[in-house]
This record gives structure tokens, C-alpha cells and sequence, in this order.
């Protein structure tokens, strides 16, 4: 079926600062990656006719304008166009009781395909029918039109189209972004943002993965995850204990178990910021996220009181990740020149949830370690091509911990990557227990491998450097260290 848009406005802008992130690494990846392309179901609830979700759909896309822009590259830059009128091809597909899973693969297949920025609308759509009742909107949406905040606004604003009501005030839009950051109250945080960066950068390593790469898996990056009750129960127990947020227990976790394996006494982690503290962005449409750096110190100190500092380090970087982000590649430049070598700040950490808990978690009555028989591994899938080394992030179920890691295998084994999971669950776990954990501990509680660089290799400062070596001389490769597991370990 066909759906016609007519919006209010046709208007061009520059980027805002959300998207200029994101499209910046879009045209790093080859023109056909559809890696920044997120699959995702909404319900019909109701049993509409064809007709009521088509009106549906309409209005969604003319009350937000991010699912109507186009973006192209000019000699001043990319520059956002927002399209008034349009139409739209909508996809019909037949199924019966396996409707649900129809509708996720065909969300999968539209998402296959990269957008052509400059031509089409960043999202394509398809209505799913069980025995001729549409039941699911299949979508595939391009993050340059989203991000994970926006995708729960969308999914707000759908149930109440389709139920025939209105979702409320029209929303701000990400031209009005565009002016709040360069002309309005976000230019000043932005300049804050730039100091802290400044700060931050002057302090954090160079680089976590400063020892040489080994061959790595055909296609270089993958993803695994882990699904754990027991992870999320010891998070959960540990948040109240400490005082802190679940977010920052297992940020602090990841980065530390990072750091463990890699040598590294100081880790710098990437989060993921949302950046919607402004009210008049809450029902906001498109991308606002940016990174945010954080600085965690592992100085041998217990584990609980790296997690208090390491939260309050999170909640700086959180307040500190809103900026122009032309002017902090600058920053990392310049921090580089000084250490004669490229900052490489490829370690990243993004709490999805949207409340930041887990609201039905199983009982626990023994301890979250009589949770860990139900934990399970997987592998999600493979990529040719990422701009990341380690990317800790969680997952949105409400019932388990889910965390996820996308590796570098040139880097991070798929073995290693594994093992970072489940020595997670295990910190996490022996911290409830033993609430005297010591970071010095944690390779022989959890089993973990550590990296060691061997005679050619010596620190400077937080970084690792090697020592040239002379003409002819073996070249030193790193070897890893598996210390003794008292507790079972990773696998």
C-alpha cells in the first residue's frame, strides 16, 4: 500500500551534533554497510483495517521530522533537508500464527539493505497479517533518524496512533536541537564539555590494546552475549549496598576486567550519553547520543570503592558528553601529537535499559550464585568493519542480565571476549559475597588471561610502549598469562 505525508514545514540545517557523530562514521563504512541500520517490530494492537493503520503511520511520520529528512554531502558539509510532502511504500505480508517471527525477519530484511542517505527517507516499513489481521509493523530504521531513546518514544506515539488517539504535544524536532547547540543554553554545556575533555584526555592512556595484534577472524569483529539472572541479581544487591547505579556497577565492572587483561592500571571507556536532560528533548525524535569519557583508576584498591569513585567518574562523564564534536577531534589530536601516537579511545560501555533495572528479576533467596547454572553464551554475529575494539553493552530484558561484547578479534579473541563476560557474572557475584574484593584479585577469582608483553616492553606513565629493538633482533609478541581460578573462572 501506498501512504501519503504532508508536514508542516521543508526546511535544511546543518547537522546537529548527534548525527554529525554518527555520520561521520557512516561514511567511514564501505557505501553498502548497513551497519547503523536497527530492526524493530511495533505491535497493532486492535485488529485495524489496512486503512486505520495507514492513517496511522502517516501521522507518525509527519509528527516527527527526523523519519522525513534527507541528508547529503556538500563542500561546507553534510546538511539535513527535511521533506514536507511525500509518500510512502508500505510492504504487505500474509502469515498466520507465526506472524511475530515473520515480522521480525522481515524488519531483518529491510534492514539488510543501506539507506541511500541523499534520495530516501531513513526508515522502511512493512505491515505484517495474521489470517488477514495486521498485527505487527515491521521496521527498519536508520540511526542517523534514531537512537534508543527515540525508538521508545516512537513506540509510545504508535500505540496511541493506532489506538486513534493523539500522543500529546508536538514534540521538539532536530533542527530545533541544531539551534539549542549552536546558539542557545547547549552552547554553554558544550564549551564545559570541551574543558572536561581536555581535562580527561591529558589523563587517560593512549590506547588499552597497546601490544601487537594477532591474525584475526574473517570477518574481524564479533559479537557475543550472555544471558544471567545471577549477573543482574549481584548488580542489582551491589547498587544498594554501595549506594550507586547498576549502570555503574557493571560500567565499572567491564572496564576494570578491561583493564585487568590488558595491563592497564587506568582505563578510558566510551559511554554512550543520551543527552536528553532538557526537557524539551524528552519526546524528541533522532539522535541526540554522543561519547562520553570516562576515567577509571585501578590502583589496586577493593573493588567496592573502585565502583563508588568509578560512579561518580560515570555521572561526570554523563554531564560532560554533550559538545561540538569537530572541536573535541581536535582535542584527541592534539593529545596525540603530544604522545607522539593517535589517542585511541576504541573502548566503549552503553547501558540501554530504559530504566536502568531490571523490574522482574527471579528470586534469590540462596545468593545470585545459586542463579549461575541458568546462564548462557552465544555468539550474535560477525562484522567486516567497526570503529571499536570492545563494546560493552546491555541488553533491554526486564527478567535477566543481559551484556553483550562486539571484540576485535585481531585484539580480543572470541575466546577472550567470552571469558570478559563471564568474568563479569563472577566479579559481581564474589563481590556480593566477599565484600573485601581487591582488584589485585580479580585475574585468579575470575580465571581471567592477562596480557603479558615481555623484556621489550615498559611503562611510560599510563601507557604501554615497546622498546625498539635492534636491527635483526626477535620481535617480542605478547604472551598470556592464565592465573590459577579458585572459583571455576570463565570459560
Amino acid at each position: 500500500m501506498t501512504v501519503s505525508f504532508v508536514g508542516t514545514r521543508t526546511a535544511e540545517a546543518a547537522l546537529s551534533w548527534g548525527q554529525e557523530s554518527i555520520w561521520r562514521t557512516v561514511r567511514w563504512l564501505d557505501e553498502d554497510d548497513p551497519y547503523f541500520n536497527i530492526p524493530y517490530v511495533l505491535p497493532i494492537v486492535g485488529g485495524p483495517d489496512l486503512d486505520r493503520v495507514g492513517d496511522a503511520l502517516r501521522r507518525l511520520v509527519e509528527r516527527h521530522e527526523a523519519l522525513r529528512t534527507t541528508i547529503t554531502d556538500t563542500p561546507d558539509g553534510a546538511r539535513q533537508t527535511v521533506v514536507a510532502a511525500g509518500e510512502l511504500v508500505v510492504d504487505v505480508h500474509q502469515a498466520g500464527d507465526d506472524a511475530a517471527q515473520v515480522a521480525q525477519q522481515v524488519a531483518a530484511d529491510l534492514a539488510a539493505r543501506a539507506f541511500r542517505y541523499a534520495e530516501e527517507l531513513p526508515f522502511r516499513c512493512a505491515v505484517v497479517l495474521r489470517d488477514g489481521v495486521a498485527t505487527q509493523l515491521a521496521l527498519a530504521l536508520s540511526h542517523l533518524a534514531v537512537d534508543a531513546w527515540s525508538i521508545r518514544v516512537l513506540t509510545d506515539d504508535w500505540a496511541a496512533l493506532v489506538a486513534g488517539t493523539e500522543p500529546g504535544d508536538v514534540p521538539t524536532q532536530p533542527l530545533d536541537r541544531v539551534a539549542f547547540e549552536r546558539d542557545g543554553a547547549g552552547a554553554g554545556r558544550g564549551a564545559e564539555s570541551v574543558a572536561y575533555w581536555a581535562r580527561t584526555l591529558a589523563q587517560a592512556p593512549r590506547t588499552l590494546f597497546d601490544f601487537p595484534s594477532q591474525e584475526p577472524e574473517t570477518l574481524r569483529f564479533v559479537r557475543v552475549g550472555m544471558e544471567s539472572p545471577a549477573l543482574a541479581v549481584a548488580a542489582t544487591q551491589l547498587a544498594h549496598r554501595w549506594g550507586v547505579s547498576t549502570a555503574s556497577v557493571l560500567t565499572v565492572a567491564c572496564g576494570t576486567l578491561l583493564g585487568v587483561h590488558t595491563g592497564h592500571d587506568r582505563v578510558a571507556l566510551q559511554l554512550i550519553v543520551a543527552n536528553r536532560h532538557d526537557r524539551r528533548f524528552r519526546t524528541m525524535v533522532g539522535p541526540a547520543a554522543q561519547d562520553g569519557l570516562v576515567l577509571l583508576d585501578l590502583d589496586g584498591e577493593s573493588f567496592a570503592e573502585t565502583v563508588r569513585r568509578g560512579h561518580m567518574q560515570a555521572m561526570a562523564a554523563y554531564r560532560y558528553g554533550h559538545y561540538d564534536p569537530a572541536i573535541v577531534r581536535e582535542l584527541r589530536e592534539e593529545a596525540g601529537a603530544v604522545r607522539g601516537a593517535p589517542m585511541d579511545l576504541s573502548a566503549y560501555f552503553n547501558d540501554i535499559r530504559g530504566s536502568g533495572t531490571w523490574p522482574r528479576l527471579p528470586a534469590a533467596p540462596d545468593g545470585p550464585r545459586s542463579l549461575s547454572s541458568q546462564t548462557r553464551t552465544f555468539v550474535v554475529g560477525s562484522h567486516a568493519k567497526v570503529d571499536a575494539k570492545a563494546f560493552f553493552a546491555t541488553g533491554a530484558a526486564p527478567d535477566t542480565g543481559q551484556l553483550y561484547l562486539l571484540a576485535d578479534t585481531a585484539h580480543l579473541p572470541r575466546e577472550t571476549a567470552f571469558a570478559l563476560l563471564r568474568a563479569a557474572e563472577e566479579t559481581l557475584i564474589t563481590a556480593v559475597e566477599a565484600d573485601d574484593l581487591r582488584i589485585s584479585d580479580l585475574a585468579a577469582v575470575t580465571g581471567l588471561t592477562e596480557i603479558r608483553r615481555g623484556p621489550g616492553w615498559i611503562r611510560r606513565g599510563p601507557d604501554w610502549v615497546r622498546r625498539e629493538a635492534p636491527t635483526g633482533a626477535p620481535q617480542d609478541t605478547p604472551d598470556i598469562v592464565q592465573r590459577s581460578s579458585t572459583t571455576g573462572g570463565a570459560v
